[in-house]
């Protein structure tokens, strides 16, 4: 199955590893190109026992990938996830702001029909 997740914090880089080593094929698409190079790299920013090995596995098989470009994200998914921060608001609410502009990614030229 093919997965895009936006975000590649805690959750989105965990979650992409774990559904890349069970046998799906794994996009993580974040705005941080820094970050991205260094998973590209195949450094971790983020300190998970085992996740190292777990990204370094998957990458080689080809199942997980690492990319800025947003488009290239939704053509690829025909599941897409957003794990991105909800920080709180002014008022202690969830400020969604981050989750609701990546929703809005730009569309893909392929629409789901298309996809195999």
């Amino acid at each position: 199955m093919r997965v895009t997740i936006f975000g590649s914090g805690y959750v989105g880089l965990v979650t992409g590893a774990c559904l890349a080593d069970a046998g799906n094929d794994v996009v993580c698409v974040d705005v941080d190109e820094a970050k991205i190079a260094r998973l590209n790299a195949g450094e971790v920013p983020i300190h998970e026992p085992g996740l190292e090995e777990l990204i370094a596995r998957n990458r080689e098989k080809g199942r997980l990938k690492f990319t800025t470009d947003a488009k290239a994200g939704v053509a690829h998914g025909l599941f897409l996830m957003i794990a991105v921060g909800t920080p709180p608001d002014e008022d202690g609410s969830a400020e969604t702001f981050g989750t609701c502009s990546r929703s809005r990614a730009p569309s893909a030229s392929t629409s789901a029909s298309t996809r195999s």
